[in-house]
């Protein structure tokens, strides 16, 4: 393999691993979107168990806000490297 052909290849390898991490932050935050907190009533009374459910809710979608948070700065990250890979080689 040439050297021109080794930059062109790890372009492409880049490139799916933007693909990759864009495609996971999306399913991510649609995955944190999904869950609901059930909604609490004016006549209902709280107890331990409603609030740790209403608790334990706002936790699980802010975890997986993070990690969508997190997979979209990847994509980022690789979409700057594939730029500095593309631009340094000449290539585009």
């Amino acid at each position: 393999m040439t050297d021109e052909s080794i930059w062109i290849f790890a372009i492409y390898i880049i490139d799916l691993m933007i693909a990759v991490a864009a495609v996971t932050s999306g399913w991510l935050w649609y995955k944190a979107s999904r869950r609901r907190v059930q909604r609490v009533y004016r006549s209902e009374v709280l107890d331990a168990a409603d609030i740790n459910r209403i608790v334990t809710s706002i936790n699980r979608t802010q975890i997986l806000n993070a990690r969508a948070a997190m997979a979209t700065a990847i994509a980022a990250g690789l979409g700057i490297l594939r730029y500095a890979v593309s631009y340094s080689n000449g290539s585009s």
